[in-house]
């Protein structure tokens, strides 16, 4: 499913998004193909789910938004250090 799609099938609403094909340029990530995992109406639900997902399965790629925004375009993070 694709951005513009998921915005009309979930207006106004936070979704927690898992990329399943996607790409980065000028250090944003781009979407080719997304899948919803979970709807909520509030952005705290929202984290809260996106949270046990990613601690889960922390090799995927999730992510939670609120489905007013035209464009997805996430900020890559780049991590320095060591992470524990």
């Amino acid at each position: 499913m694709n951005w513009s799609n998921i915005r009309k099938t979930y207006p106004d609403k936070w979704v927690v998004i898992e990329g399943l094909n996607l790409h980065t340029k000028n250090d944003k990530i781009y979407f080719d193909d997304i899948s919803v995992l979970e709807i909520f109406d509030d952005g705290a639900s929202a984290m809260d789910s996106y949270r046990k997902f990613h601690k889960r399965f922390p090799q995927r790629e999730f992510y939670f938004i609120h489905t007013k925004h035209e464009n997805l375009e996430i900020k890559e993070r780049k991590w320095l250090g060591v992470r524990i």
